[in-house]
């Protein structure tokens, strides 16, 4: 009996084991079920979409930059092709320096290549693929094709390179294109641009080729790939091709451009031609320069340090950024603000008898001119006419009347970088200066304002900018370097369209008096040697501005001065007189009176521009000594001329 009460018991235990095992094994089917319905009914759209994604690959098309001509057509820059050697350090599995002498046994890397990768790994992040080699000849191509198991993380890419012809010939308006570094890279993410830089490793850094980055740089396109299991593109499932950059044409004439950069020879200095009737930039001008091919693979140290160290500090834009006294080219507007404030009448005569004292103080001439009146007071360069107008004025007169004209303000010229230089006033020295003394504005500073000295900081650009709007007849127009953009489809530029000049308000006899003032200052005044026998008429304005200041009881003597510390030349003319079509203002730095440096160069620039004249060689080189005068020798036609 009791052996069959254990039968039954251990029956009972089994049964209810086995629906144990029953149950859980119904829980389990019941679980894989509804995962099962999860993922095929609930999820299935988003794994379909999820499988698909790892069955493609997007594979960005960067588009072909747009090229960069001249007003001309003369190309400034272009693209081509080659084959680059890059490393991807987080895919090496060895140390990079040691897998940079493993691939120098294969292809050859030099010193500069290692220093220009180093300095480019800085920059980046581990997993980004970097250049070790750039141009690789074919035979080169070959030989690592052949080893190319040996290098994980090293890859050969055909890569798109840009190319500056004309070297340093108009670098600093160019600009150069360079590769992203990390802050630019995070503010493209962060922008609407992001999707169209996908597979970008380039962009504009300076100049024309930053301010046209995203004209030039076209729209992005994309290609799915089949992948396999290993990432490996199998096919080409979808093509979407990239939009080429757009071309642009300059409103620069190169050839000017260059001529300009030659006559500054070995000197510094800037100078800027605008069309008056238009704003066009005809050249822009900063010496010296520097060739931006260096800055397309990533410049070296050894060449980075030779630019950024140099005292002559070729790589600042003195067109844009480079600010100084204008020194006596700033007495036409002067002039022009005595007529329109009702300070002066042209008939007004000053004693000039060649210094001035105010408040104790002496403020010298130079020379004793008489009685002069307005037209002579700019003609002959009278400092005491001016000394008094500035006087009369005031300092927040004289701002008042300069500002609309462009002095000490951002011109919007379409180039990035410009500054703004100091026009001076009560409240900018408020603004400028912490202790209460230095706050104060004392009347013996406007004096020096009326000559262009004392305070008055402005650009070549601002200077050439009111000339180009005084020879206008009064109207201005935004200074500009886009003339056409090329249509990437059907090859055809169109013109930018120019918005209209906007007038200054100035009575015309005001400004017909200043005018013929200037044209007499080539006729009679400071400039008539340089600009004798020209085939034209036109009107300018010799300026000498001083690099430091000079005592009351010292004389100034340029050989007992360092170079740096020597006076700048500077002049501002238009051309021809009756119908402007261009106006220039230029400066040579330490290079002392105005008609000796500055002028003869500007002299040569409007025989390009009206007279469609080319220096000789013999005159080139005068001029480059800084010795010349009006032009010596056979002068070339510009039509003559090859393509530089």
């Amino acid at each position: 009996m009791t052996e069959l009460r254990n039968l039954e018991a251990e029956l009972t235990r089994f049964r209810l084991r086995l629906l144990v095992v029953a149950l859980v094994m119904l829980g389990a089917f019941g679980l894989l079920g509804w995962r099962l319905y999860v993922l095929q009914v609930l999820r299935h759209d988003d794994l379909a979409r999820q499988a698909e994604t790892n069955r493609t690959a997007a594979v960005p098309i960067v588009p072909n930059r747009g090229e960069i001509f001249d007003r001309n057509g003369i190309v400034l820059a272009s693209n081509y092709r080659s084959y680059t050697l890059e490393i991807t350090p987080s895919r090496l599995g060895r140390p990079v320096d040691e897998a940079i002498d493993a691939i120098g046994q294969v292809v050859e890397i030099s010193p500069r290549d290692r220093r220009r990768f180093k300095r480019l790994r800085e920059d980046s992040r581990n997993f980004e693929s970097l250049p070790i080699r750039m141009h690789l000849s074919d035979e080169e191509v070959a030989r690592f094709a052949a080893q190319r198991w040996r290098f994980p993380g090293v890859e050969i890419k055909a890569r798109l390179f840009r190319d500056y012809p004309l070297g340093e010939t108009g670098a600093h308006l160019i600009g150069y294109i360079g590769r992203i570094n990390q802050k630019e890279k995070d503010r493209i993410e962060d922008s609407d641009d992001a999707a169209n830089y996908r597979g970008t490793d380039y962009i504009g850094k300076l100049g024309v080729e930053a301010s046209y980055e995203k004209l030039l740089h076209g729209t992005t396109g994309v290609q799915r790939m089949e992948t396999s299991a290993g990432g490996y593109a199998v096919r080409r499932l979808v093509t979407q091709p990239a939009v080429p950059g757009e071309s642009i044409k300059l409103t620069i004439d190169i050839r000017l451009q260059k001529m300009v950069e030659e006559l500054y020879g070995r000197r510094r200095g800037a100078l800027v031609a605008i069309d008056p009737r238009n704003g066009e930039v005809l050249a822009l001008v900063s010496k010296p320069t520097f060739d931006p091919n260096l800055f397309v693979d990533g410049i070296d140290q050894e060449n980075w340090d030779e630019l950024n160290g140099s005292l002559d500090k070729p790589l600042l834009n003195r067109a844009l950024r480079g600010t100084y006294p204008p020194g006596s080219t700033y007495k036409p507007f002067m002039g022009l603000g005595a007529l329109e404030t009702g300070k002066r009448v042209p008939s007004t005569v000053v004693m000039d008898g060649g210094s001035w004292t105010f408040g104790g103080h002496t403020f010298r001439s130079g020379h004793a001119l008489g009685p002069v009146d307005l037209h002579r007071a700019i003609a002959k360069s009278s400092n005491v006419y001016f000394y008094q107008l500035a006087n009369d004025m005031g300092v927040n007169g004289i701002h008042d009347f300069m500002k609309p004209l462009g002095f000490g303000q951002i011109t919007g010229i379409d180039l990035p970088g410009e500054v703004r230089g100091v026009l001076p006033s009560t409240a900018w020295k408020r603004a400028t200066y912490r202790r209460p003394q230095q706050q104060k504005w004392y009347a013996g500073e406007t004096i020096s304002l009326g000559i262009g000295q004392g305070y008055n900081n402005f650009t070549m650009l601002q200077l050439a900018n009111a000339t180009a709007t005084l020879a206008g007849g009064g109207v201005h127009h935004v200074p500009h370097l886009l003339m056409a953009e090329q249509d990437p489809h059907s090859g055809q530029f169109h013109a930018n369209a120019e918005p209209a000049g906007q007038s200054m308000g100035y009575k015309p006899e005001h400004v017909a008096t200043i005018l013929r003032a200037m044209v007499a200052v080539t006729q009679e005044g400071t400039s008539r040697g340089v600009f004798a026998g020209a085939p034209y008429l036109s009107g300018g304005k010799t300026g000498t501005a001083q690099a430091i200041s000079v005592g009351q009881n010292a004389h100034y003597n340029a050989a007992k001065l360092a170079e740096y510390q020597r006076d700048h030349s500077l002049y501002i003319a238009f051309a021809p007189a009756e119908h402007p079509t261009i106006a220039v203002a230029a400066i040579v730095e330490n290079a002392g009176f105005g008609a000796a440096a500055a002028a003869p160069i500007v002299r040569r620039v409007m025989d390009y521009w009206v007279a469609g004249l080319v220096p000789s060689d013999e005159d080139m080189k005068a001029v480059e000594r800084g010795q010349a005068g009006p032009p010596i020798g056979t002068p070339r036609r510009v039509t003559d001329l090859a393509a530089p």
